[in-house]
């Protein structure tokens, strides 16, 4: 075959440029969504670093130390400037959520879960900024929270405004908003492939061949950020050489899960506790909302007075404990301690999230129940420090809703395979446990408290999001029902508004064992009947929904 110039044109060429056209211009899979992705990559990486900078620097302003070397300094500071700080700090987040969001609330990981499912992979831009201020200054300031939670919602800020500037569509959003999460989560832990895996399993929440590229350039991105500014070194120092006593321990680990699961458990609900307490307080004394960040950071300080352990994300005690230098009753007093801080900080809406918390206090209960069993069967006993390593990923796998993930996160942390193991072992019981008390992790059951419901998946709430507009039969229509047969259902309690979800109609259809409603469009003077909507037609459009998001899951 001959081009245009007459030349002779090997099979190869012809299927190369054709090849390339299809990268260029067809689908998800094409060279320009890469690019988006590994820009998205890049810049979520530098927000990840540039937040943590930014928290380190201002505790060694406060403080005079970041989260490394914050115990030391904060026992040798005169008590009144404990409980100033995180509540000056508390109050500051106050004015800032009272001023940039509607209910005074930060926005977090759960918040990017419900943009993936509900929100075509989007998330508010102008609260989700202010949520990240409030967090900086909170974990600043020594709120007992996390950084990786904003920061996921940071990165899903960045994707939103990219995917908003090149009108996305929900499938492409999707795609970007957990390219971006990928890498914040990579760039955090220097783990690139837990970060993939976590985009996929907490985020999208679906293991989608097409997405699966571009998040897993993207979490290299983030990893390569974080690798040229702290070099390839793993977060934590753990010494763990010959730490297993590898076939004989797996029994504990899976004890050590359970214990880990119920923890978990009583953390999420303490959280949730404080929340609703907090809410009824606010409720009856009618306290302005941007106060009560303030009296939350005052009590995290005057718990600070006597144990300076619950200042700040932890970095210093989760060290201590996977090194195995706190005693087993220091273990649990700093573990029912955190869990009491975290409560406050999170239950008194102040910034930051959940996971750095709960590996401080998976590492606690892992070394004291490591503690423990290495005492009673020590023939049969590894290292009472991998019992820690194994109760942190099990707590934190249990809270996240995330095994998979949090299991790389600890491999990726180690490089041990037998570890990790051990680690897996311990999360699979945890997590198992957990599931049972909660929607499926923290994250969800906070949704559901706000009356979103998705732990279960898209057939629990897409009738919820879906309208039924062009299911309507309108009433000059050729299939539509005639005026006297609608004016019949009205009068019957037989009409749905028109904007009103699908989830709406079919429970009504359901309860009142109809085939047709008569649907109203509100004005000045009320309902007004528009047409009716068929119980098939309903059924066929709540199909449709879900077929869409099965092609997308599984494209």
């Amino acid at each position: 075959m001959a081009d245009r110039s007459g030349r002779h044109d090997p099979t190869w060429q012809r299927h190369a440029r054709l090849g390339w056209r299809r990268l260029r211009h067809h689908g998800p899979d094409q060279l320009q969504f890469w690019l988006i992705a590994l820009l998205i990559g890049i810049a979520a990486g530098f927000a990840a670093l540039g937040f943590r900078a930014a928290i380190d620097a201002l505790q060694t302003l406060l403080y005079g130390a970041d989260d490394r070397a914050i115990l030391s300094v904060a026992g040798s500071l005169p008590w009144y400037l404990l409980v100033a700080i995180p509540a000056g700090g508390g109050l500051v987040v106050g004015l800032i959520l009272h001023r940039f969001t509607p209910d005074a609330r930060v926005r977090a990981v759960a918040d990017v879960i419900e943009g993936a499912a509900l929100g075509r992979g989007r998330v508010e831009l102008r609260a989700g900024l202010a949520s990240a201020l409030a967090s900086l200054i909170t974990l600043g300031a020594g709120g007992s929270s996390g950084r990786e939670g904003p920061v996921v919602h940071l990165a899903g800020v960045i994707s939103t405004a990219i995917a908003e500037r090149i009108r996305a569509s929900g499938i492409t959003g999707r795609d970007l908003l957990g390219c971006a999460v990928a890498a914040a989560v990579s760039a955090s832990f220097n783990a690139p492939i837990a970060g993939a895996i976590f985009a996929l399993e907490v985020v999208l929440r679906h293991h989608a061949l097409h997405a699966f590229a571009p998040i897993a350039i993207a979490s290299v991105a983030g990893t390569v950020i974080n690798r040229l500014h702290f070099g390839d070194v793993a977060e934590f120092a753990l010494p763990l050489a010959g730490g297993v006593a590898f076939y004989w321990e797996i029994p504990a680990f899976l004890l050590l899960g359970l214990l880990a699961g119920a923890v978990a458990v009583v953390m999420m609900r303490a959280i949730f506790w404080t929340e609703d307490m907090g809410n009824r307080i606010q409720a009856r004394t009618r306290m302005p909302r941007w106060l009560r960040p303030a009296l939350a950071g005052a009590l995290v300080g005057t718990l600070a007075i006597w144990f300076p352990q619950v200042i700040g994300i932890g970095y210093e005690t989760t060290s201590l404990a996977l090194t195995g230098r706190l005693a087993l009753h220091e273990a649990v007093v700093f573990a029912a301690l955190k869990v009491a801080a975290v409560s406050i900080t999170l239950g008194g809406r102040m910034g930051g999230g959940v996971f750095s918390p709960a590996l401080v206090v998976g590492a606690l209960t892992g070394l004291a129940f490591g503690l423990i069993a290495t005492a009673l069967v020590p023939q049969f006993s590894g290292a009472a420090t991998v019992y820690a390593l194994a109760g942190m990923g099990a707590v934190a796998a249990a809270v996240l809703g995330a095994p998979i993930s949090t299991t790389l996160i600890v491999f990726e942390m180690t490089g041990d395979w037998e570890t990790a193991v051990a680690v897996l072992a311990a999360v699979s019981t945890a997590t198992a446990l957990a599931s049972r008390f909660v929607q499926r992790s923290f994250f969800l059951t906070q949704l559901a408290r706000r009356g979103i419901r998705i732990a279960h998946g898209p057939q629990e709430y897409l009738a919820d999001k879906t309208g039924f507009a062009r299911a309507i039969r309108r009433v000059d229509s050729a299939n539509g029902l005639p005026r006297d047969a609608l004016d019949a259902l009205v009068a019957r309690g037989l009409a749905v508004d028109a904007d009103a979800s699908l989830k709406t109609a079919l429970r009504l259809f359901e309860r009142r064992g109809a085939s047709h409603l008569a649907v109203l469009r509100q004005d000045r003077e009320g309902g007004v009947v528009i047409g009716s909507l068929a119980h098939v037609d309903a059924l066929r459009a709540y199909t449709r929904a879900l077929a869409a998001t099965a092609a997308e899951e599984h494209s």
